[in-house]
């Protein structure tokens, strides 16, 4: 029987791997989860795994650390949990986290065959953390399992040496499985909120949560926002820290028609995407799921390493510049903005071809 390592430290990343255990049994495969820590608070982690039932096998622990630390600390107790479990015929690290690249230099180091999955993704900022480690990962890497067409496209530009195979993407897999019990949430109510009746914001990246001038951009925003329509917040753990520290925390709750929320389970999360307006975020993830809904999703970023979420999905790229903001609302509120396309192999099976894949 083959044995699958998949390494998970974050939420995003928890949401590609859900279907892998109960679809392997048909394969024949034995599939253990590996959970880093890297998301360490409850809300950030624990609900998904109760929501999903998805059972961890091994828990690394890493919690709050600097990067360098927290790459340092997962390269070890990987190594040391593959003396004690054994190692297996293949890791696979999903995403562009810390965890995943941790993971795919522990693989290598260890002589261990390496997987990514979601891989080729590029924004060609090399600012950001997770532009570093995709680009490490997928150099290293011994099969790339891509999303999208710019994925293989990027890695035959960088001369990425595995197998490449275009599988679809797993996030859209855990939305399509768990579709009845999306609708079946109340978070509408609980809110107080309507479907059509609001926009949906997240914010979490440091460009746009860690600084003083871009917080302010934000106020500007949710205010802009609620001159139109309810607004729901759900409050990254960042981001809040950041409106603690500045001392903008009341000032941003004193927003008149601006929910603030704790960050909500997947259920409630998804309900509030399914039935917004639209969607404003920095969220690499949040971009595909509104494509996939037919969501308008305006992207505050200058970048994104999704493009076809542009090219053929609902999202726009409109960084804090109010004046463009406004006039794609003004669009999307007269029902004249992009209605999109679901991108190819977005179908809900694209844990099976990987399985698949990996079976041969």
């Amino acid at each position: 029987m083959k044995k699958i390592f998949l390494l998970i430290g974050t939420r995003p990343n928890f949401i590609k791997v859900t279907r892998f255990k109960t679809l392997a049994k048909t394969y024949n495969m034995d599939v253990k989860i590996i959970h880093t820590g890297q998301h360490y608070d409850v809300n950030m982690s624990k609900v998904f795994f109760d929501q999903f039932n998805l059972e961890i096998d091994y828990y690394l622990g890493i919690g709050q650390l600097t990067p360098a630390a927290q790459v340092a600390q997962i390269i070890l107790k990987l190594e040391e949990l593959f003396e004690r479990k054994g190692q297996p015929d293949i890791l696979i690290v999903p995403g562009d986290v810390n965890s995943t690249m941790a993971g795919a230099i522990a693989a290598k180091k260890l002589g261990i065959k390496l997987g990514h999955l979601e891989s080729g993704l590029r924004s060609d900022d090399h600012n950001m953390p997770e532009e570093h480690n995709r680009i490490i990962t997928d150099n290293i890497s011994d099969i790339c399992f891509v999303t999208e067409d710019s994925g293989i496209r990027n890695l035959k530009k960088d001369g990425v040496d595995a197998a490449l195979h275009y599988v679809g993407n797993t996030m859209i897999d855990t939305l399509v499985h768990y579709e009845k019990d999306i609708d079946a949430s109340t978070i509408l109510s609980e809110l107080g909120v309507k479907k059509d009746e609001f926009y949906l914001c997240t914010f979490h990246r440091p460009s746009n949560v860690d600084f003083g001038r871009n917080i302010n951009k934000l106020y500007q925003l949710l205010n802009m926002l609620t001159e139109k329509r309810k607004v729901v917040l759900p409050l990254h753990p960042r981001t809040m820290n950041n409106l603690k520290k500045s001392g903008l925390l009341d000032k941003f709750k004193a927003i008149p028609h601006l929910i603030i929320t704790h960050p909500l389970g997947y259920f409630e999360f998804q309900s509030l995407i399914k039935n917004a307006k639209a969607v404003l975020t920095d969220s690499g993830g949040v971009q595909e799921e509104t494509t996939f809904r037919k969501v308008p999703c305006l992207t505050v970023r200058e970048n994104t390493e999704r493009p076809v979420t542009i090219t053929e999905g609902t999202n726009t790229l409109v960084n804090f510049d109010m004046e463009e903001i406004s006039g794609y609302l003004k669009q999307i509120e007269e029902g004249t903005y992009k209605s999109g396309q679901i991108p190819k192999l977005w179908d809900g099976k694209a844990t099976e071809r990987i399985l698949e894949i990996l079976a041969q």
